[in-house]
């Protein structure tokens, strides 16, 4: 049962501190985009969010997002793959409109191929491990301006910027030395001449940072639970 007066207290308040921290940090909240990360939620959850306004929702699995995108198909919504996509998986993911954890040239290139397929243009992410974590994915710092300049000549996908999962720890000021790290790998990208239209995104940022993330430049934030509430654990 969706409780709507409670999602749209949550939804209201997530958008009023994402406008407080970009405040605090002198930009235009209007540069920030809210991704409501709607996993383990059903279709009605989104339907629900898009009633009060919300455009963006995040998924973490094709299989889950894929039935999702049949039953609000009647909306003018985004979808955003924000975890780890499997080469095998690919050709399916041509549905999203976003995905933020490329990290190879390999996945980018099977994704146009995707994204023609389904005739559609398709935003891509390069997800940077910055961290070095054993569990989590994405390109090494090194890697990343190749994954950019094999996508130059692809024509159905288009990068558009960078990603990062930090570590998970309780404090976000502990993370915000990574976020820092990311906006200045953007910077040195552009100066070895990545196209700036490439770099438009920062998506850095989930429930417990993403005001860190936007005093630290973030144009994409990734919010669930404060928008949604607890979930189960799949």
């Amino acid at each position: 049962m969706i409780d709507s007066s409670a999602l749209r207290t949550r939804l209201d308040e997530v958008r009023a501190r994402i406008a407080r921290a970009a405040g605090r940090a002198g930009r235009d909240p209007a540069s920030i985009r809210l991704v409501a990360v709607s996993k383990t939620f059903p279709a009605e959850f989104v339907r629900a969010a898009a009633d009060l306004g919300q455009v963006d929702f995040g998924e973490n699995k094709v299989q889950e997002a894929l039935p999702k995108m049949d039953h609000t198909a009647d909306l003018p919504i985004r979808w955003h793959l924000i975890g780890h996509l499997q080469s095998n998986k690919a050709k399916k993911a041509g549905r999203f409109d976003v995905i933020h954890s490329v990290d190879s040239a390999a996945l980018v290139a099977r994704l146009d191929d995707a994204a023609r397929a389904a005739q559609k243009t398709v935003e891509l992410l390069v997800q940077v491990d910055l961290a070095g974590e054993a569990t989590k994915h994405g390109a090494h710092e090194d890697e990343v301006a190749g994954v950019f300049e094999a996508a130059r000549a692809l024509t159905a996908v288009r990068l558009v910027g960078l990603m990062l999962l930090p570590p998970a720890v309780e404090d976000p000021e502990e993370v915000r030395p990574f976020f820092r790290q990311l906006r200045d790998l953007r910077e040195r990208l552009l100066a070895r001449g990545v196209v700036a239209s490439a770099m438009n995104e920062l998506s850095m940022g989930m429930s417990h940072d993403f005001e860190v993330a936007v005093e630290e430049g973030a144009t994409l934030v990734r919010v669930g639970t404060a928008i949604f509430g607890g979930r189960s654990v799949r």
